[in-house]
């Protein structure tokens, strides 16, 4: 088990990057969106189309809130929902011209505001940020899949 001074100072990073990312207000990377529409948008771009219980289970996130998110989407233009292919009864979720709009905007904001924070370290600590927070998702990951399967 790591010491409690490690976890410590690792929560307090957690919580200060929370917040220079701009978690903490209403709405992020320069949008008028909240966290989990950003998510939404760059993750359905990025991954392509998925159904909403895809997006739910892949942004943690639970079924009703997950409706009323893309229903908000699909009313500002970002979402569009088709029939699956293979399943009638299911729709796929897709980004229209908008979304795809929207979707550069949001990269653009996170590349500068990623540039920037990188600016000021040398490459080898732009090497270890990098293998860090790699390293530290996937843990955060594996441990709640482990919870989760114990429980």
């Amino acid at each position: 088990m790591a010491g409690l001074s490690l976890i410590d100072d690792i929560r307090a990073a957690s919580r200060l990057m929370v917040r220079e990312l701009g978690f903490m207000d209403a709405t992020v990377a320069a949008s008028d969106y909240p966290p989990s529409a950003v998510h939404t948008i760059l993750e359905i771009g990025i991954r392509g189309p998925m159904t909403s219980g895809d997006l739910g289970d892949f942004l943690r996130l639970e079924k009703s809130s997950v409706s009323r998110l893309v229903r908000k989407l699909i009313d500002c233009g970002e979402l569009r929902e088709t029939p699956d292919e293979l399943d009638a009864r299911s729709k796929r979720l897709s980004l229209t011209a908008r979304g795809r709009h929207t979707m550069e905007a949001l990269h653009a904001f996170g590349r500068q505001q990623v540039s920037g924070a990188l600016a000021v370290l040398t490459e080898a600590e732009q090497r270890t940020v990098r293998e860090g927070m790699m390293l530290y998702a996937r843990a955060l990951r594996e441990s709640r899949v482990e919870n989760e399967s114990a429980a």
